[in-house]
This record gives C-alpha cells, sequence and structure tokens, in this order.
C-alpha cells in the first residue's frame, strides 16, 4: 500500500493533537502482501470501511476478509451506487471542489460510513477506496474537522496523498501521458478550505451533520475515537 497513514499526531484548534492508532486511511488492500496483512493484524485493526464501488470491489477484492476473519468489513460505496450514477448526480467536479460536492450529493452515503465508524468497537478503524485520495480523503477531511483540527492539518493529510501517489503512478502509467498522472494524483489544499467553508455556511460541521441525521450521541462517539 501507497498511501495509508493515521489520523493521530494532528493539531487541534483547542491546543491538543488527534488520536494516534485509533482511525487509518488506506488505498486499495487488493495490494497487501503477506507481510502487509500480518502488518494490518499486529495494528490490531478490527474494522474496515470499503468505499469502492461495487465493481471495483468485484473486480479487485480485498484479501482482509478471507485471511483475516476476526476483522469486520463494511462495504459502503461514498458516491452514489456505481461509477454511471455518480457521474450522473455529479459529473465531474474540479478537484477544488471534491470534497464538497460528496457533502452535497453524497450525504446518505456519507452518513452511513460516520455510523459505521463510530459504532465500531474501540480497536482502530481503517477505511479505503482505490488509491485513498478523493473518497478517503474527504472522509478524512470530514472527520478531521469534527475532532477540530487545525484548517492547515487538515489539508496537508489531504494534499499528502499527491506526494505518496505520484512516483508509484508516473511509473505504473509510463505509457500515458505525464502531465495527465500528475494531475490524476493531485489533491490541493484548496479543496479543504472550500470545504470548510461550505461548512461554515451549513452552521458548522457538528450542526451539518446534525441536519443529516446523526444524534448528539453518535457525534460523540465519532468525535472520541480522534480525541482524548
Amino acid at each position: 500500500m501507497f498511501n495509508a497513514r493515521d489520523l493521530g499526531g494532528y493539531p487541534t484548534l483547542d491546543g491538543g493533537t488527534t488520536r494516534w492508532r485509533s482511525i487509518l486511511r488506506a488505498d486499495d488492500p487488493a495490494q497487501l502482501t503477506p507481510e502487509g496483512l500480518e502488518a494490518i493484524a499486529a495494528a490490531g485493526i478490527a474494522t474496515i470501511v470499503d468505499l469502492r464501488w461495487p465493481e471495483e470491489a468485484a473486480g479487485s477484492p480485498s484479501p482482509i476478509p478471507g485471511k483475516l476473519r476476526n476483522v469486520r468489513h463494511h462495504s459502503i460505496s461514498l458516491l452514489a451506487g456505481s461509477a454511471m450514477k455518480w457521474a450522473q448526480v455529479c459529473g465531474e467536479p474540479p478537484k477544488e471542489t471534491w470534497i464538497t460536492a460528496v457533502l452535497m450529493y453524497s450525504r446518505a452515503e456519507l452518513v452511513a460510513v460516520l455510523r459505521a465508524i463510530a459504532a465500531a468497537p474501540a480497536e482502530p478503524v481503517m477505511f479505503h477506496c482505490v488509491a485513498g485520495k478523493d473518497r478517503t480523503g474527504a472522509v478524512a477531511a470530514v472527520l478531521l474537522a469534527l475532532a477540530g483540527a487545525q484548517p492547515e492539518a487538515i489539508a496537508h493529510d489531504y494534499a499528502a496523498s499527491s506526494e505518496n501517489l505520484r512516483d508509484y503512478y508516473l511509473r505504473r502509467y509510463s505509457n500515458l501521458n505525464r502531465d495527465e498522472i500528475l494531475e490524476a494524483v493531485r489533491c490541493p489544499p484548496e479543496g479543504v478550505y472550500r470545504m470548510l467553508e461550505y461548512l461554515r455556511g451549513q452552521g458548522g460541521i457538528e450542526a451539518f451533520l446534525g441536519s443529516l441525521g446523526m444524534s448528539e450521541t453518535e457525534l460523540v462517539q465519532l468525535r472520541s475515537r480522534l480525541r482524548e
């Protein structure tokens, strides 16, 4: 895996930091070697949330459900039920407004993902898509915003995917146009700042999620995953 990381250690607005070894974000676990599976087990990860479309999961199945039987596995497509349905709903939003588009057009799916994380056992949770940058980045940004992470920290986490994936994608798709590859892996910090601006217009992250039907108990559970 080329784009996995812990959401712990980020500075928060109240002077604290987000919790380590509670929530991790990742790219496609189909790439996992036997050693990688051992690392997942050693990390104590007890819940996996797969954000991919069903056709993606079928074409590139994760080895985790078959190899690590004690790990709970949730398949929740974040972007409608398929690539075609998402395109019909949203088209192809600019990267600078990608996360905001998820908040606007994938509300029920986002709530389902957040509820799965909130209800998970105390052991670490990992969520992923394919590259671990767009869908995974959107969920990570929402979680960090709810935890009160500093805007710059949320933007840094989101943008880190560009650096993590650049060299791997340039090697893997060496027959394609370099500029197109670099654009494909670009995760601009502006995407986070646009998301935060949108949330301010909704009354803040808690008010927004509350308007989608999440209870105060669920928000407390979710926030406690990343705060002491």
